[in-house]
């Protein structure tokens, strides 16, 4: 399988707005479920972002555009510290 880099643009309650991060994941995962896609963006924030920390989180909603090619989702971080709510869009990067 091939990887693909993908972006995600992330606005929370704590650090304020437009944190932007990449991360590498199988070319077809925008293709299966939407939370597949959220998934393993956050896979990449527990282990590369925020190494000490147990991240886990909760997802309110998420939607996916297949016209413009991204996945919208609002939920919360909760970490060791409390619950910080978030808004994040993740596609592929162009």
């Amino acid at each position: 399988m091939a990887t693909i880099t993908y972006m995600a643009q992330m606005l929370d309650a704590a650090a304020g707005p437009d944190a932007t991060y990449e991360f590498e994941a199988d070319d077809t995962l925008f293709d299966r479920p939407r939370m597949e896609l959220i998934a393993r963006f956050m896979d990449h924030v527990d282990h590369v972002e925020l190494p000490k920390e147990d991240v886990g989180y909760e997802i309110y909603s998420a939607f996916k555009n297949r016209d413009l090619k991204v996945v919208t989702a609002m939920g919360a971080l909760r970490l060791a510290h409390g619950d910080i709510p978030f808004m994040v869009m993740i596609s592929p990067k162009k």
